[in-house]
């Protein structure tokens, strides 16, 4: 195999190299510019004393290697990263033949082809992110030749990286060079050799400014002062940016690069703003055992699952496969439709599928409500395959999980969305296609506002009078049917009703925090305020259940993924704390239902590259667990009347807590709450209260509260006077008259 060695340039090379960069769209170079020239001149004379290894490019004609990862685009799953099949697994692999056959076909698209002038054609090889926007790539390994000001710095040019509202000096929405001018360049230390194959860019994040790189030149080195210009024949090769600020454009090199460094060279940009970007290398690092970096950083697992995206015929088939695999635990059914049509399936996992057990608590997971935050559709979907082979292989803690909850995962809320940034591909979504459902409606904030609803109803004084603290109704224009509301909201909204849930997560993308309720400021016109419910002590306890099981999100090391600091608040936050959102799923589930639901906002890339599933499923599959075996935390029972029936709709109150819930349609309930001893109260209509101490311990496992209550005297009364159609009972004429004659007798005598 040939290869190109990279030359050291001598001083008049230099200069001649620099008197090229004049001839440019934006003119010539400055006189301050000279600061370049003297530090490539100072490099060059530290390489005559001083060797230093260097970097070598494959010979332009030299057949390209096998192909490795591909992205995560439609019919291009990645089978490298399906581990070895087992006999519990083999078949879930069975479900990827179809995929894995147009997978093969795709590798010959039009787009993979190489039509450089002066090239034969030849398959361009694309090797996966190296992890700018997921910060496996370190703000260490960024580095730019000028900065307009630190919020502008290496550190934030991270592919899809955005700026908060109000621009600040710490974190914007891209790097942006100090000066305009051709000499600018963002570069990327690998700390290891690695075969580059293409740049994904974006212009700069921001409400109020239109930056972005139209064309750039990209170089390599492998020591960091000696640089070589991928070149298209005997000329640099000039790759086309962007034409806006968000969509991304990736080019892929003709022919794939070795070496350590990577730098994008600006050469133009948008006529009125500045050079700002947001970078993405693909990269696939060489072997290394050696490698210090690269080792600390590795995570592998040991589980035998379908690490790949999954279309939504490859979910449906997937699931099936589930189903069919452990179809004693598991049930498929649907919710509703989409506004495509697409059904709504979810997957129940239970001892007992299709019923609810008294005493048994029901928990669900949704994920996908916006379709581009695809993170979650895939931690569902790998769920529930994890829960299926470990309760086949004996795993007592599944085993428990299962025959002690009723489970409800529902992988894909938005799968119209989805299927839109599915076939564009992970790096290539941006950061919003997807996101709304089909009619545009961002479906996680489409459900009625009931907050402003029942905190009216407090000022009013009208709790408990006239409105209960609790399953506040829904307004009736909600209910209209040309109000603004997704079919999929109705679908959600009618699954809520339908089954007594008791906690519930819903999985979202973007970030690493865990938000819990109120999502809504009561405060009229604040951006953001400390809005706790009467629980927000359980809330807290919730989301720290989660965050702290999470390999990242209360990791010290792991840094802001775009404006908010989360660690500090050990990865969690109240919801309207962080910015209001009226309408939210949380609210709703929580003033509507029993049920207490939070927002597992699972990392900073919404939609990552199927090669990083793997360890995305580490960094979540604890926390998953352990957030599910919370439902049996707190107190739980039946409400019975004195003939030992089951009544529904009954109200347990907890003293000290403004907020109730109900029981179920058998009478039992289940109430989450914080250890300690609380005095309970049962209730229900035309029955006596009871109330009792009941005390919370540590120990995983919840305290059994029963209630016996009888009939009050008054709701007797009542039912004997709607036997009777609520007329008073009539005697007859003679009998009276008798019953008076007697009566005055006795006194007589």
């Amino acid at each position: 195999m040939t290869r190109q060695r990279i030359t050291l340039l001598t001083p008049l090379a230099l200069l001649g190299l620099l008197a090229g960069l004049v001839d440019l769209s934006h003119g010539s170079a400055r006189a301050d510019e000279d600061y370049y020239m003297q530090e490539l001149l100072t490099r060059e004379r530290i390489n005559q004393f001083q060797e230093k290894p260097v970097a070598s490019i494959p010979d332009r004609h030299e057949p390209p290697s096998p192909k490795p990862a591909k992205k995560g685009t439609k019919g291009k799953a990645d089978s490298s990263r399906q581990t070895k099949t087992t006999a519990n697994s083999k078949a879930v692999k069975t479900a990827n033949k179809k995929a894995e056959k147009t997978k093969k076909g795709a590798l010959k698209t039009p787009n993979s082809i190489s039509e450089g002038e002066g090239q034969h054609n030849s398959i361009k090889e694309e090797c996966p992110p190296m992890g700018l926007e997921t910060s496996k790539i370190d703000d260490f390994q960024l580095h730019a030749s000028t900065t307009k000001r630190y919020g502008l710095g290496a550190h934030r040019g991270r592919l899809n990286i955005q700026a908060g509202i109000y621009e600040d000096d710490l974190y914007d929405g891209a790097w942006c060079a100090g000066r305009d001018d051709p000499l600018q360049w963002f570069e990327v230390d690998a700390r290891r050799l690695t075969k580059f194959t293409g740049v994904i860019t974006q212009g700069r994040s921001s409400l109020w400014s239109s930056d972005w790189v139209t064309s750039y030149k990209v170089m390599v080195s492998n020591d960091s002062h000696t640089w070589i210009t991928l070149k298209n024949g005997s000329q640099d090769m000039i790759f086309t940016g962007n034409r806006e600020k968000e969509i991304p454009v990736r080019n892929i090199f003709p022919v794939p690069v070795l070496a350590r460094y990577i730098r994008v060279n600006p050469r133009s940009w948008f006529r009125n703003g500045h050079i700002c970007m947001r970078v993405e290398i693909l990269g696939c690092p060489m072997p290394d055992p050696n490698n210090y970096y690269h080792r600390r950083n590795e995570v592998i697992t040991t589980d035998d699952l379908d690490f790949r995206h999954h279309s939504y015929k490859d979910m449906r088939q997937l699931m099936k496969v589930v189903n069919e695999m452990c179809p004693n635990i598991t049930r498929i059914y649907n919710i509703g439709k989409s506004h495509s049509g697409l059904k709504l399936y979810a997957i129940e996992i239970s001892d007992n599928p299709g019923e609810h057990e008294v005493g048994e608590p029901e928990f669900r997971y949704t994920a996908g409500s916006h379709g581009n935050e695809v993170l979650g559709r895939e931690l569902l979907l790998l769920l529930m395959q994890f829960m299926c082979l470990e309760y086949l292989s004996g795993n007592q803690r599944i085993r428990h999980l299962v025959e002690e909850t009723r489970i409800h995962l529902l992988p894909s809320i938005n799968p119209d969305g989805y299927e839109k940034a599915f076939e564009v591909g992970s790096e290539l979504s941006g950061w919003s296609l997807g996101r709304w459902s089909s009619d545009g409606i961002d479906i996680h904030h489409n459900f009625p506002d009931l907050n402003s609803i029942l905190w009216e109803a407090e000022v009013k004084k009208w709790i408990p009078r006239k409105m209960f603290n609790h399953h506040v109704p829904i307004p009736e224009w909600y209910l209209f049917k040309n109000a603004s509301v997704a079919v999929e909201t109705r679908a959600l909204i009618a699954w809520m009703e339908k089954l007594p849930f008791v906690l519930g997560g819903n999985i979202q993308g973007g970030e690493l925090v865990v938000t819990f309720p109120y999502d809504k400021t009561r405060s009229l016109g604040v951006g953001r305020e400390q809005t706790p419910t009467p629980d927000d002590h359980s809330f807290r306890w919730l989301a720290f259940s989660y965050a702290s099981t999470h390999r990242l999100m209360t990791a010290a090391k792991q840094r802001v993924c775009h404006t908010e600091d989360f660690a500090k608040e050990d990865g969690t936050i109240n919801g309207a704390l962080w910015h209001t959102a009226a309408g939210s799923m949380n609210d709703f589930s929580y003033l509507h239902t029993n049920c207490f639901e939070l927002s597992m906002y699972v990392g900073c890339d919404k939609f990552p590259h199927e090669s990083e599933l793997p360890e995305e499923w580490e960094n979540n599959r604890e926390s998953l667990l352990v957030f599910m075996e919370q439902v049996h935390r707190g107190i739980k029972g039946v409400v019975r009347d004195l003939q030992g029936r089951g009544i529904a709709n009954a109200t347990i109150s907890v003293e000290g807590i403004s907020h109730d819930i109900r029981t179920a349609s058998d009478g039992d309930y289940w109430r989450l709450l914080n250890p300690g001893e609380y005095r309970v109260t049962a209730r229900a209509k035309g029955y006596s209260l009871s109330s009792k101490k009941c005390e919370v311990g540590y120990e995983m496992g919840a305290t059994t509260c029963n209630f016996f209550i009888g009939r009050t005297n008054l709701s007797r009364i009542k039912e004997i006077m709607e036997r009777f159609n609520k007329q008073p009972i009539k005697v007859p004429v003679r009998q009276l008259q008798t019953r008076r004659s007697r009566e005055s007798r006795k006194e007589t005598q």
